[in-house]
């Protein structure tokens, strides 16, 4: 939709492309022109309310629960491949929205929407329920029914994909769904639920509002009473807000929150490897990831060096336009997040720390920062940056290591390289996060756990994980009866 100068983002509720209920909208901004690009609904409380009812009508009425998981699977796929056929639109929505570099937009965010959306729908279809074992002449054995309505917020740092993460379990397992996607990163949602109409997934099965959080959409939905099951991703600080509110209905939450986590590199580690993902693990997406490995402890007799090619790999990295295929760092997502970002990379040049290379670009963007001789209670060190810097500290022993990664109110994720393979085992028992990865990073596996520990979250998400918090579990007791004696 169009409004003749600016593309216009409604919201989607049961089915159709509306604006809201009031009239009023909001501009998205391009953070790489600093312009407005688009406008888009702003929705309030009538909208949410619109937005609910429409999918409780979809629960409590319409097919979509009560189809079978290969009749509904056969939806997603098809969800999916239209995912795929889209793929540019989808790709530049976000890259516009965002700031994102179209190569990680297209290559990576768009097909992990899809994958999500196809592993889901099978994995509903293909994993077994308990039957459970009685000497007692009964029957047990667990059935899954859908939660019912899903409220989803998705974060705009990823935003088609972490929706889909949100989205592809709660419908699979026959949930109905309200997303609301992160204000400044609202045009894919819109393009995602109309794409969802066009697959044939019934009307008010998948909804979109936009708007903000605080007195906004976000608050009606998260206060909402016929909301059965609340999905967050996002800062720290909003998860404690919607958790509070949840609990005056009752309503289960999952929330995966920020990061702060901890890459140990020993001296036996392949050096070129660590270094290489190390750089991937702080500078994709311009740091704003809440995985993203923001605190680099290394062994001192490999220190110097590590800090050294770790530097000069940063300083090659290139700035520039999100939508230019060589371009592998963009601006910050918004004028508020550069300057929070930048309030961080100004500390660390008025001596809390040592800038080795680095510092402020032009416009939105901060170039690849690494500082080192940073004390430990630096603000640097202990709060979630979320962007393109980086804090590297010697340390001397394997319990020192584990000290300092575990020494954070967060717990999300943490990266350890090493050859030694005892090692390995020992710190992936001993690091308090949801996630290790051993000689790599954000390599995922769609049925193992996700979440964190701390400040980091609350529950999990991922394969049964989500099946579990997408579904009522019930247990079924059937009794057998004996058979008659024979005469």
């Amino acid at each position: 939709m169009s409004d003749g100068t600016h593309r216009f983002f409604g919201h989607v509720i049961d089915g159709e492309e509306c604006a809201s209920a009031d009239g009023r909208r909001f501009e998205t901004v391009d953070p790489w022109r600093r312009a407005p690009w688009a406008e888009v609904a702003l929705g309030g409380a009538a909208d949410v309310d619109r937005a609910v009812a429409a999918a409780r009508r979809a629960f409590d009425e319409g097919p979509w629960p009560r189809m079978g998981s290969a009749e509904r699977g056969r939806l997603l796929h098809r969800f999916a491949d239209l995912i795929e056929a889209h793929a540019e639109e989808l790709a530049q929505a976000d890259t516009t929205d965002m700031g994102k570099p179209i190569t990680e937009t297209r290559g990576k965010d768009v097909p992990r929407t899809a994958a999500n959306f196809r592993f889901f729908a099978d994995h509903a279809r293909l994993t077994a329920a308990e039957a459970l074992p009685s000497d007692t002449g009964h029957h047990v054995y667990t059935r899954y029914e859908p939660a019912g309505v899903v409220a989803a917020i998705a974060p705009w740092n990823f935003p088609l994909m972490m929706a889909s993460w949100k989205v592809a379990p709660a419908l699979a397992w026959g949930n109905t769904v309200v997303l609301k996607p992160a204000e400044q990163s609202p045009a894919s949602a819109t393009l995602l639920a109309k794409l969802a109409v066009e697959a044939g997934i019934p009307a008010g099965v998948l909804n979109v509002v936009h708007g903000f959080g605080g007195d906004g959409a976000g608050q009606a939905l998260t206060e909402h009473p016929d909301v059965d099951r609340i999905t967050f991703t996002g800062e720290s600080a909003t998860g404690r807000v919607i958790s509070a509110a949840a609990a005056r209905n009752l309503t289960p939450v999952s929330l995966e929150l920020g990061g702060k986590g901890a890459n140990l590199v020993f001296a036996d580690a392949d050096l070129d490897s660590a270094v290489e993902w190390s750089i991937k693990a702080i500078f994709t997406n311009a740091g704003q990831v809440c995985l993203a490995g923001s605190r680099i402890y290394v062994e001192r007799p490999v220190y110097q060096e590590f800090l050294e090619r770790l530097s000069k790999a940063a300083a090659a990295l290139r700035l520039g336009a999100p939508g230019e295929e060589s371009t592998q760092i963009g601006p910050l997502s918004s004028q508020e997040h550069y300057e929070k970002v930048r309030s961080y990379v100004e500390l660390a040049e008025s001596g809390e720390g040592r800038v080795v290379t680095g510092g402020l670009g032009d416009g939105w963007t901060v170039r690849p920062t690494v500082v080192a001789d940073v004390p430990e209670d630096s603000r640097l060190v202990r709060e979630e940056i979320f962007g393109p810097v980086v804090v590297v500290t010697p340390f001397d022993s394997e319990r020192e290591a584990v000290e300092l990664a575990n020494g954070t109110p967060f717990g999300l994720n943490a990266m350890v390289f090493t050859e030694n393979l005892h090692r390995a085992h020992r710190l992936s028992a001993a690091l308090d996060v949801g996630t290790v990865w051993v000689n790599c990073f954000f390599v995922r596996d769609l049925r193992a756990p996700f979440g964190g520990v701390g400040d980091s979250g609350v529950g999990r998400e991922g394969g049964t994980y989500s099946r579990e918090f997408f579904t009522e579990p019930k247990a079924v007791v059937m009794r057998i009866a004996a058979a008659e004696a024979q005469a």
